[in-house]
């Protein structure tokens, strides 16, 4: 079964899933290292999934026939370290992903009469809506309550680590 339309796009939505994944994980290190681990850890959840998405998608290109292609990044990750950009960069990502995946999901039909890679490619835009619509409710709550929200984080954090080993009755 060579499907050559899908598996282009199937290893072209990898990449994009692989640029994600790294960008998350490099914000989840600087966030999580300032101590915003509410934060650190929304972009640590949905890196995993954006690697499950890669899983999916590589399984799909191999049922198809082709050969997976990893490590072919369209970009560098970048070097945010300011919380608003990294949401900012995260809504970003997300929006474009559900544009190009909504896109690509009618190609698969209309080129190669693919349904299964067409439900794939629907199924991980629901991911990402999602993903956006947890990005935002962030980048909302910054600019509602400023940089008392990280600091809340913070103090969280250091409250936790204050009452390791001790009894709390």
């Amino acid at each position: 079964m060579r499907n050559p339309k899908s598996i282009e796009l199937l290893n072209r939505a990898i990449a994009e899933e692989e640029l994600a994944l790294h960008q998350y994980m490099y914000f989840h290190f600087i966030l999580s290292d300032r101590g915003y681990d509410l934060l650190a850890n929304i972009f640590k959840r949905i890196a995993i999934e954006e690697m499950k998405h890669i899983e999916a998608f590589a399984e799909r290109v191999l049922f198809l026939g082709g050969e997976v292609e990893l490590g072919k990044l369209p970009k560098e990750v970048e070097k945010i370290d300011d919380p608003k950009e990294m949401l900012k960069w995260a809504m970003a990502s997300e929006t474009e992903a559900i544009e190009t995946y909504s896109k690509w999901a009618i190609d698969v039909v209309t080129h190669d009469r693919d349904l299964g890679t067409q439900e794939l490619f629907k199924k991980v835009v629901m991911d990402e809506e999602r993903h956006f619509e947890i990005f935002e409710t962030e980048f909302l709550n910054l600019q509602k309550f400023g940089d008392q929200y990280l600091a809340q984080q913070a103090m969280e954090r250091s409250r936790r680590i204050g009452n390791i080993g001790t009894s709390q009755t």
